[in-house]
């Protein structure tokens, strides 16, 4: 991991054949590292959308290469990444937002049957919902810091958050989906008998 920021760093600073060559494989191995957590990152922000979380970490990987050039290694370079990633989602977002206010409605394709992911799936829509429900940095902070395992401090360059905005947007996203999703805690259960 290490190994490929640096080798993208140094040819990024470069204008070599060589060095271009090195630029080239080094990414090659950064995508397929990343690949699988930052179509899960997208999946999960775009509320289990499959082929849109493809669509927008496939363009999140091209946007990336275009600006490895501006790749000053002052952040670990997935933490650079993910910060593009966000803004895909984000560009996304907006945009589907448009096509559904300006278009009408589109259909939706009914939903992929996963078999790798177990667990009962209308519990898993129904945590997907209360996601979607939360405001973009809440929901962001949360996915980032619960779901991907970062770090509060990699999460806060992520965003382009303070680190102290960050936990904020993750102390609110905590408590909104303790509130909506309350009925599930089994404590509350032992109460009512």
């Amino acid at each position: 991991m290490a190994r490929a920021q640096a080798a993208l760093v140094v040819a990024a600073a470069g204008g070599s054949n060589s060095v271009e060559v090195a630029r080239e494989r080094a990414f090659e191995a950064f995508v397929a590292e990343h690949r699988d957590r930052a179509v899960r990152i997208a999946w999960r922000l775009l509320g289990g959308d499959q082929a849109a979380a493809e669509d927008v970490a496939q363009e999140a990987f091209v946007r990336a290469h275009r600006a490895l050039g501006g790749f000053r290694g002052d952040a670990r370079l997935a933490t650079w990444f993910h910060r593009i990633l966000l803004n895909e989602v984000a560009r996304y977002q907006r945009w589907r937002w448009v096509r559904q206010r300006f278009a009408g409605e589109m259909p939706a394709d009914p939903p992929e049957l996963d078999a790798a992911r177990p667990g009962d799936p209308g519990l898993r829509a129904r945590v997907a919902r209360a996601l979607e429900k939360l405001p973009r940095g809440q929901r962001e902070a949360f996915v980032l810091v619960h779901l991907e395992g970062l770090t509060i401090q990699e999460s806060a360059l992520a965003t382009g958050r303070a680190l102290g905005t960050l936990k904020s947007h993750l102390h609110r996203a905590l408590r909104a989906l303790r509130a909506e999703l309350a009925d599930l805690d089994p404590r509350q259960e032992a109460r009512r008998t």
